[in-house]
């Protein structure tokens, strides 16, 4: 193990020197021979020709890191002719070629399939088949696809240690292919948690435009679909991008986080134009493919493009120290088909059966059952070839150039990720920098979307009589029973309002209806004192009586504006008064027209007089007029009911309890009253200029327009004021409409009575008459 560590650090000192490889390096015979593909070297700007062309790899730019990754396939194969528990007295060897290009290395994969110089058509005899047993490599997942349907003529097992499109999890297109790096939907699965870990939601995804990318950014696209993450800017790399125009357009969108999905050259050439553009303030969030490259932490400037979060494979401890993130997969490769080899040949007991012909499709079926310990790691691959073994390290580019470590994610485990925030340096200063469209909106808010993009929206305040829950987009309703401020993420219930028996206001207007009831049986009593005197004859005699006895009746509606609203209540609010007001009027009516006409109609008319006397007109137009105002009460009320209704409108906190006042049932009885008005109004001005004591004009006019003004007032408030003492103000608008009839018609003639009883005299009376008729004949 001591020797495997020394000589991965001599690599690292010595790798430039060794740039031009000998022929030994890349061949080793043996009873055994593994291939290997690695990216020794660069070819990124490919040229094209007419007919295939063979590409000189020593010519392009050297990468030091796979260059050590193939110098550990050497180690590695060293170590195990050098054992005497695995493939004893079985030598491995290895023939190895630098695959530079993507698409014009394959002399070297003719090579491996082919038996003296000869690819051997499939279904000829397996002796002339070639020395290869299994491929290690190649490293991208665009030179698997192109080796592995060679490969797979002539049942030859690859395992890669670095392509991780998801492409090759497909064991019915890809079934000799196996791998000891995890697929990329394991590295995208860690970079969204971590995106959802630290709330960044705004984000830029650039990749490398190609097989790896292009798989890597379709599982990103499925991994965010149902997360508040949003792709605000993506963009495929190769040699030929305009890296400042990307930079450019990545500021423009305010994006905050950088996903870089690319391999180390790809990787280094985007970081440094962004040190060279001045890029500030940015998380950059790199795949394991770059993310423990050696070079840029101290690149010059690197410290000013923002913090680099990212996620590496976490390998057995001793082969990190050299190369952490592809020298245990090469490592773990190797051995696993030297494990391979091992059981298909029957080791045991410090031999193997030397008597045993060992084919490249009996490897992999030993290959899918791996199950051994390699540098405390169990090393076994799932049903799909992936690796089922090991997990990630999260890392933070520190400002000395290293990869510290911070948290860990691990593949089998129920709580997978765990980041240490507190191990973070922030170019934020200490604060977890933030990647949003938009600021998330305040308790009470809504979104409201502006864009394509679901972080994109304006907040919007919910209004009153209405609430929001977290996270959505529309504001819920309150029910017709609850109410709520604008900005509540709750409804309250709404109280209940109505004028209670026990109300001060209505405590005094039921004592106020009460003296109407009291005032009413005094002015009673008095009239039936004085019963056959002149002023109570002149006042109407018996009608009197009954118009006292309605007022009475008439109160009685007051007392059923107090109390919780019912049907019944609804009902008696308005009938008593309708009914027995309509009575009182009749009365006035019938009492101003018989003045006028016993005192101008009479001696034109005999004959009507005289039927008016037989018949009793007086009653007959009262009972008329009561009939009529009961049948269209008991046809509204038939109709149109009223009914109990709830105020939910003006008072968003409060529920008013009251009656609906339909037009429908009363218009009829109000219009009959307002007839009723205007017929005494007629008859009190005819009869203005009779006798003092027998002109009830004045009187009968001045209580019709306290009835209007009172009922104007009412109907004004009613409309501006829709508060719960609109009861009130209605009970006090009928004891108003009683009390002018009681006080300005009945109480002077009481007061006559009392105190002026010299003018209740039929001396009195006569001579007023006597003077009125002198008056008409001059």
């Amino acid at each position: 193990m001591k020797h495997f560590l020394v000589s991965l650090c001599l690599l690292g000192m010595f790798i430039h020197a060794l740039a031009q490889c000998s022929a030994s390096e890349f061949q080793l015979e043996g009873d055994y021979l593994l291939g290997g593909l690695f990216g020794i070297h660069h070819d990124s700007d490919p040229d094209f020709h007419d007919r295939p062309e063979a590409v000189d790899c020593a010519s392009k730019p050297l990468i030091s890191s796979s260059y050590r990754r193939f110098q550990v396939m050497r180690f590695a194969v060293d170590e195990i002719n050098n054992s005497t528990n695995l493939l004893p007295n079985v030598s491995l060897g290895y023939e190895i070629f630098d695959q530079c290009s993507d698409t014009h290395n394959f002399p070297d994969i003719f090579y491996f399939i082919s038996a003296n110089g000869l690819v051997q058509p499939w279904g000829e005899p397996h002796e002339n088949l070639s020395k290869v047993m299994a491929v290690v490599g190649p490293y991208t997942s665009t030179k698997a696809l192109t080796v592995a349907p060679l490969l797979m003529m002539n049942q030859i097992p690859m395992i890669s240690y670095g392509a991780a499109s998801s492409a090759f999890s497909r064991k019915q297109k890809f079934p000799y292919f196996l791998r000891t790096v995890q697929p990329n939907k394991d590295v995208i699965e860690l970079i969204v948690e971590i995106l959802l870990h630290f709330n960044w939601h705004w984000v830029a995804f650039l990749y490398i435009n190609d097989d790896y990318g292009n798989n890597g950014v379709e599982l990103f696209m499925k991994k965010i679909k149902d997360t508040q993450i949003c792709l605000a800017y993506i963009k495929g790399l190769n040699q030929y991008t305009n890296h400042s125009q990307i930079l450019k357009q990545i500021n423009a969108h305010r994006i905050g986080v950088i996903i870089v999905f690319a391999p180390e050259w790809t990787a280094e050439a985007l970081i440094e134009s962004a040190i060279n553009r001045n890029v500030t303030n940015k998380v950059w969030i790199a795949s394991d493919a770059w993310s423990l490259n050696k070079n840029l932490p101290r690149k010059k400037g690197i410290r000013n493009i923002g913090t680099v979060c990212n996620c590496s494979s976490l390998s057995a401890k001793d082969v990190v120290a050299a190369d952490p993130s592809f020298n245990f997969p090469v490592y773990s490769a190797v051995y696993a088909i030297a494990h391979a080899l091992h059981n298909a040949l029957q080791c045991g007991s410090g031999r193997c059966y030397d008597n045993i012909t060992v084919f490249p499709h009996m490897l992999l079926a030993e290959l899918k059952k791996s199950n051994f310990t390699l540098l405390n790691q169990s090393i076994r691959f799932d049903e799909n070839g992936d690796p089922d073994f090991g997990s990630y390290s999260v890392v933070f580019w520190n400002h000395s150039g290293d990869a510290e470590e911070i948290g860990f994610y691990h593949f089998d485990q129920s709580a997978k990720l765990f980041i240490n925030n507190s191990q973070i340096k922030w170019h934020t200063h200490g604060k977890v920098p933030t990647s949003v469209c938009s600021e998330e909106c305040r308790v009470g808010f809504v979104k409201k979307y502006t864009g394509t993009h679901k972080c994109c929206f304006d907040c919007e305040i919910c209004p009153s009589g209405s609430y929001v829950t977290h996270n959505i987009t529309e504001c819920i309703d309150c029910k017709d029973t609850e109410w709520s401020a604008a900005g509540s993420t709750s409804c309250n219930l709404r109280s209940v309002e109505y004028i209670p028996f026990t109300d001060t206001g209505a405590i005094l207007i039921m004592v106020g209806a009460w003296a109407l009831v009291g005032f009413t049986l005094a002015v009673s009593v008095l009239f039936a004192i004085n019963y056959n005197t002149p002023v109570v004859r002149s006042a109407g005699g018996p009608m009197c009586f009954l118009i006292l006895v309605c007022l009475s009746l008439c109160s009685i509606s007051v007392f059923f504006y107090f109390g919780e609203p019912t049907t019944s209540f609804c009902i008696l609010r308005f009938l008593p008064f309708l009914l027995f007001y309509t009575v009182c009027l009749a009365c006035f009516v019938v009492r101003s027209f018989q003045i006028v006409f016993i005192f101008k109609i009479a001696a034109k008319f005999p004959k009507l007089h005289s039927w008016w006397i037989k018949y009793h007109g007086q009653w007959l137009v009262i009972t008329v007029a009561f009939g009529i105002q009961a049948l269209l009460l008991l046809i509204g009320y038939t109709s149109c009911p009223p009914e109990t209704f709830k105020e939910t409108v003006w008072y968003p906190d409060k529920i008013i309890l009251g009656c609906d006042l339909n037009l429908k049932a009363t218009a009829g009885p109000v219009f009959f009253l307002l007839s009723l008005c205007f017929l005494c109004f007629v008859f009190s001005d005819m009869g203005k200029d009779l006798p003092k004591n027998y002109n009830e004009a004045k009187a009968i006019t001045f209580c019709l327009l306290l009835l209007i003004l009172t009922w104007i007032i009412f109907a004004t408030t009613y409309v501006l004021y829709h508060g719960k003492y609109i009861p009130i103000l209605n009970a006090l608008a009928i004891l108003s409409s009683l009390y002018s009839f009681l006080v300005w018609y009945f109480l002077p003639k009481c007061y006559i009575m009392i105190f002026q009883s010299y003018k209740n005299t039929q001396e009195y009376f006569q001579g007023l008459i006597q003077n009125y008729t002198k008056t008409i004949s001059q």
